[in-house]
């Protein structure tokens, strides 16, 4: 794991590890995110990056989950492709009980999919939840697994948050200025 180590103007209330974790797809990391964390560095924003390969399907490590609890700031950038997969619900199901039980401040951004399509999951949230019912069926433990999913998704894409079709120079600098 890496991260971004950068001196941060912030003087936190809590003490908080980083400032910010941002949540993503792979299919980001070589556009808008690399972006988003050049523009955080620029702020000098502390920002946890994860630039190791992740095994698909496998459990969110112990790690991913401390630096998800120890950020002042959660950032969920949604993709097309986000709710395929289980590691990405995985650590929005984190963020959202991080939003109840530790008071983090969570900002939604929508990047190349419709903050509609997110908050109904109809299209490719739709059938990616579909496949994961499919594929838990007979596994009681995952199939309350995928309900907490769709919960933690239904609860964060709610939040007030950027469309980046729309905005996306913008939403680049405001991101990182509205981070605190």
């Amino acid at each position: 794991m890496d991260c971004m180590r950068i001196q941060s103007p912030l003087s936190p209330k809590k003490n908080w590890k980083y400032d910010v974790f941002v949540s993503f797809r792979g299919e980001t990391r070589y556009n808008f995110t690399d972006q988003l964390f050049d523009a955080l560095h620029r702020y000098s924003i502390v920002a946890f990056r994860d630039d190791t390969k992740l095994e698909k399907g496998g459990l969110i490590s112990a790690g991913l989950l401390e630096a998800i609890e120890g950020s002042q700031v959660l950032i969920v950038v949604f993709s097309i492709n986000y709710a395929s997969s289980t590691w990405c619900l995985q650590e929005l199901a984190k963020i959202a009980d991080c939003i109840e039980t530790r008071g983090q401040r969570v900002l939604p951004v929508f990047y190349d999919v419709s903050p509609t399509e997110v908050r109904r999951q109809s299209g490719n949230y739709e059938e990616a939840f579909m496949k994961h019912e499919q594929r838990f069926k007979d596994d009681a433990e995952m199939t309350e697994q995928v309900r907490r999913w769709r919960a933690a998704l239904t609860q964060v894409a709610n939040l007030s948050g950027w469309d980046v079709n729309t905005c996306f120079f913008i939403c680049m600098s405001f991101l990182s200025y509205q981070v605190f």
